[in-house]
């Protein structure tokens, strides 16, 4: 007899709390239920399963594979259900729900100011913030792990409806007394002397080492890359040293080039200006909370950034510009 027509809600949300927590008795707790409760739970779901879906280790447990498929779909259907409650809140007029959003690590310097701004005009909204590298975060938003992403570039292997937001300053850094600062009193550094600089990048997969490739690939020239690392402070540590030149995004280190620490490379064309973007996959109707902040993002987003760096402006919201990327 299929799966569906003995199982019940109850029996997947337990279970879905089991294998997230890797524990019965943290599930137990969490559900306010006993412990034999949840145990009896599971075994009914495996019953009409037909099939173990958790095995007990020395540790706690572990899913079977059937377990690990289970949870897949355990976690969608919660996920839809607690989104289907939400918007029919909004419906009768309460706005509140989670706001699932994901950015890559460069964002995080700029997105959590914003977050706070839009939560505190909507006060019974949640948000749930995710951060990691580009292709962390494509991964998370093609799992439909989070509603909205943001980056510097739409991925090219998903359908997604991405709208520019913001512009994106990133710039060639060095530490003030580095050999080209000094250079440069008589002339702009060159890409060609750029060529021949250790220069400090992100690991790959993130959105500042393949931007920083694509320069150096259109330049003709070849990027000899000093030291390969996965945080921005390191690398601004780095670069601070003396250790090399450093390709990073201005607003990872507003507080450094205030202060000294580092400075911006004169050359031409650096800063570079890139834009952010705010996406969704095109397949996926949006919960309100999500088209809520999308909107704010494109509308305030860009004026927010030039308060952040400092900047005072008086220009007018940047007019959306949408594109849909196919895999």
């Amino acid at each position: 007899m299929p799966l569906t027509k003995n199982a019940t809600f109850r029996q997947l949300a337990t279970f879905h709390a089991v294998a997230r927590l890797g524990s019965v008795s943290a599930a137990a707790d969490e559900m306010h239920l006993t412990q034999p409760a949840v145990s009896i739970q599971i075994a009914s779901l495996e019953e009409s399963a037909r099939t173990p879906l958790l095995q007990r280790t020395g540790r706690g447990i572990r899913l079977t594979e059937a377990g690990e498929l289970l949870d897949g779909y355990a976690r969608r259907i919660l996920e839809l259900w607690r989104e289907a409650g939400e918007e029919m809140a909004t419906l009768q007029g309460v706005f509140s729900g989670t706001l699932r959003v994901g950015a890559i690590t460069t964002a995080e310097y700029l997105l959590p100011p914003m977050l706070v701004t839009f939560a505190n005009e909507h006060p019974q909204v949640k948000v749930k913030l995710q951060v990691g590298n580009r292709d962390e975060i494509v991964r998370m938003l093609s799992g439909q792990d989070i509603d909205l992403a943001i980056m510097g570039r739409p991925p090219a292997e998903l359908k997604t409806v991405s709208t520019a937001f913001a512009k994106h300053p990133m710039a060639f850094l060095v530490a003030p007394g580095h050999a080209l600062m000094k250079a440069a009193k008589s002339k702009p550094v060159t890409m060609e002397e750029l060529s021949e600089q250790r220069i400090l990048v992100r690991e790959r997969g993130s959105g500042t080492r393949s931007t920083i490739e694509r320069l150096f690939k259109d330049a003709g020239l070849p990027l000899r890359i000093g030291s390969e690392l996965s945080s921005n402070e390191a690398i601004k540590h780095m670069c601070a040293a003396g250790f090399g030149v450093a390709f990073l995004s201005m607003h990872t280190c507003v507080l450094e080039l205030d202060a000294g620490v580092l400075a911006l490379l004169p050359m031409a064309n650096n800063p570079i200006e890139r834009d952010w973007y705010v996406m969704h996959l095109a397949s996926r109707q949006l919960p309100q909370v999500a088209l809520a902040f999308e909107k704010f993002l494109v509308t305030r987003g860009q004026e927010e950034i030039r308060h952040q760096l400092g900047q005072r402006s008086t220009a007018t919201p940047r007019k959306p510009r949408r594109s849909t990327a196919r895999a």
